[in-house]
């Protein structure tokens, strides 16, 4: 992978723009997901922070965004340079087996010696030169006929992330920190997660994926052979005047499952998946404590406050307050507090429990409340 110029040779960034963050209830909304807002206070939203940041890597006419319809506008208004052929719009959520893989197919039959490297529409990442060095490192392997992530270097026994178990380096040019991936494994217990830190095998995973574009389909079709052939006869209509009709008929009976259990782990037990250690920062802003450790630097003691009109009065208190309404907020020896106040919706919990605003959204579901989800 010739990485001397601006722009890597042959390489597409790809950007998944799905899910609700459903942790990040009610701030983040099915209409309104985390992606298209600022969480970091840096002045724009976390799907404009990814753009900026792939753009180097790839240049801004080999960025596609994977979204869905209803999104479409307000991707297109975050992101003005993005082309009309790069727009990849889901009928449905179908989970990133589908998005990353429809992607690939279609820029396959543009391209037929593309990688693609996929990078979620609402990570942070502030070290931007940390994150291209691994880039070039994963692209090299992909260039190699393997599938490539990009684990995190943990930086304390986090019970949110999921984690990639090492097992020795691979001889790869262009890759020198290059590892084979042993195994995925689902979130941990605390325990469990301190043993992962002391050994120093493990990286949280991050969820970006590089390959070039034929080996990735090779791996999904051989774990999961209807959905390639249905993502095979989408990306062969995309193109033409038969796309709608064929969205229409081949999306609804798509399977929904992740990449990790169609691509990485199959791939993983095949001794195909390697993976770059990152040594820069990362944050899925997971839950309502990320947010709040984002604008705190982590220190405990400290309030953090976001929103452009927000209103808040605290004493000897400390966690994150998040307002959209402008309504008066008076904090008064409370430690590690959440409070997040919407037009519309009122949430109160702690950092420790902001894991469980999931099983909110899920009642809400189940109880029929759509009207504020």
């Amino acid at each position: 992978m010739n990485a001397t110029s601006e722009h890597l040779e042959r390489f597409y960034s790809v950007i998944p723009a799905g899910g609700i963050g459903s942790r990040l209830w009610p701030l983040s909304r099915a209409d309104a997901p985390k992606f298209l807002h600022d969480l970091t206070g840096s002045g724009q939203t976390l799907l404009r922070d990814t753009w900026d940041r792939l753009v180097p890597l790839s240049g801004e006419q080999r960025v596609m965004v994977v979204t869905g319809r209803a999104h479409r506008a307000a991707v297109e208004r975050q992101l003005p340079e993005l082309t009309d052929p790069n727009v990849v719009l889901e009928s449905e959520p179908k989970d990133s087996s589908a998005a990353i893989g429809l992607a690939a197919a279609i820029l396959l039959r543009r391209e037929p010696d593309v990688i693609i490297g996929s990078f979620a529409a609402d990570h942070v990442i502030k070290d931007k030169r940390g994150f291209r060095r691994s880039v070039i490192e994963a692209a090299a392997v992909a260039e190699a006929g393997y599938i490539a992530t990009i684990g995190i270097t943990p930086a304390e026994p986090a019970i949110g992330f999921g984690y990639i178990h090492c097992r020795g380096s691979l001889d790869v040019s262009g890759a020198p920190s290059a590892l084979l991936v042993d195994s995925f494994v689902e979130k941990p217990d605390l325990e469990t997660a301190q043993g992962y830190l002391a050994s120093g095998n493990y990286l949280w995973n991050a969820g970006m994926f590089i390959s070039r574009a034929d080996v990735l389909l090779e791996q999904l079709g051989q774990s999961k052979p209807e959905l390639l052939a249905g993502l095979n006869e989408l990306a062969d209509a995309w193109d033409t005047p038969r796309r709608g009709a064929v969205v229409d008929k081949v999306w609804p009976g798509l399977e929904k499952i992740a990449i990790d259990y169609t691509v990485a782990e199959p791939a993983a037990k095949a001794g195909r998946l390697a993976v770059i250690p990152g040594a820069f920062d990362w944050d899925d802003v997971g839950d309502f404590a990320s947010i709040g450790k984002l604008h705190s630097g982590g220190r405990k003691k400290d309030l953090a406050i976001l929103g452009e009109n927000a209103r808040v009065l605290a004493d000897s208190s400390s966690g994150v307050v998040i307002s959209q309404t402008g309504r008066l907020i008076s904090l008064i020896g409370v430690t590690d507090i959440v409070v997040v106040d919407t037009a519309d919706a009122l949430l109160v919990t702690t950092t420790a429990n902001a894991q469980r605003v999931k099983s909110v959204v899920d009642a809400l579901k189940l109880s029929g409340r759509n009207d504020v989800l």
